[in-house]
């Protein structure tokens, strides 16, 4: 309120939400007590009842479910947010884990465990992090729901699960390096995000494409090496198959799937972009765009970008930015 909205003023980013449907007393009726997507039936009859044609309708449908979208500069204070948390919390988590003798050799998460001091920085840590994805949790229910709510829940369970059954049971030095790992990429993706709302395409690209390469190094790549084989098979020699073994590892393993969708979504998206030139509507999105903006998409080639009513766009031929800036 007081940082991000003032930044997105200057920037430009005006508090306008939009573009309002026009005030229809039967069509409002329809849409709140009925459906907000009539099928072909209903718009033929409304058709004849109001004296519009069809596509008008389907215009003023769209529109109307629209307008309650969040507006630019709200999304774009929230975004900020979010690149303020992950971008603290990732370089406290390095400061911290540079010192740390498990960040070097990961065989030092199992020495002397359980009788493992819990230090007061490594407690904030944990509590922070907690405190945050469980904010998560609750604000997914109340933002734009979209395509992949289930996934991201899925995820924030096993993130806030293996958080606190990590803490109960004082497993928090292997916790300290998932945390910081999953920080690594978060607060580029929000970068991106920021810079797209404010029209810096280029910089959003380039945020983009170091994010891409960033989160499939972290999550392909050091991840199952670094993490999984500690927790499967340094734990097991060290430390031998505690009750809790398989529940730590299958919430692991979880994340190691979402993973893998979220990289092929990732790849999916720069392939589309670099290869074909031109992106597709956001998969993940539930923005719809107007019909005049799909004349203009049906009759033109060139694919340019011009954000939405709540942040989805389309590219002006660098990086397919616009598909992914919806999260």
């Amino acid at each position: 309120r007081f940082i991000a909205k003032p930044c997105a003023i200057n920037l430009g980013i005006q508090d306008s939400g939009p573009h309002r449907a026009q005030p229809n007393a039967i069509l409002e009726k329809v849409f709140t007590s009925i459906t907000k997507s009539p099928d072909g039936k209903r718009l033929e009859g409304l058709s004849k009842q109001l004296d519009w044609d069809v596509r008008k309708i389907q215009r003023w449908f769209r529109h109307r479910r629209n307008q309650d979208k969040p507006t630019t500069l709200t999304k774009f204070c929230e975004s900020m947010w979010r690149f303020t948390f992950y971008l603290s919390i990732f370089f406290y988590g390095i400061r911290f884990l540079w010192t740390a003798p498990w960040f070097w050799d990961t065989r030092q998460c199992w020495y002397n465990y359980p009788f493992q001091p819990l230090t007061s920085r490594l407690y904030y840590y944990y509590i922070l992090e907690l405190a945050f994805y469980w904010s998560l949790m609750f604000s997914q229910f109340t933002d734009i729901k979209r395509k992949d709510f289930l996934i991201m829940f899925v995820h924030h369970l096993a993130t806030i699960g293996l958080i606190t059954f990590s803490y109960m049971n004082n497993m928090v030095r292997v916790g300290t390096l998932v945390l910081c790992l999953h920080d690594a990429s978060d607060f580029l993706l929000e970068a991106a995000k920021l810079a797209n709302y404010a029209k810096y395409q280029r910089l959003c690209d380039a945020f983009f494409m170091l994010f891409g390469v960033v989160f499939i190094v972290t999550r392909l790549g050091i991840y199952p090496f670094w993490i999984l084989n500690t927790t499967l098979f340094e734990s097991w020699e060290l430390i031998g198959p505690y009750p809790s073994w398989w529940l730590f590892n299958g919430l692991l393993v979880t994340l190691q799937i979402l993973h893998i969708i979220w990289s092929y979504l990732i790849v999916r998206t720069a392939y589309k972009a670099l290869v074909r030139g031109k992106v597709s509507k956001d998969d993940r999105s539930d923005v719809e765009s107007s019909s005049e903006e799909e004349d203009v998409t049906s009759n033109s080639t060139k694919g340019v970008f011009s954000t939405s009513s709540n942040g989805s766009n389309r590219i002006n031929g660098h990086v397919a930015s616009g598909q992914w800036t919806e999260e």
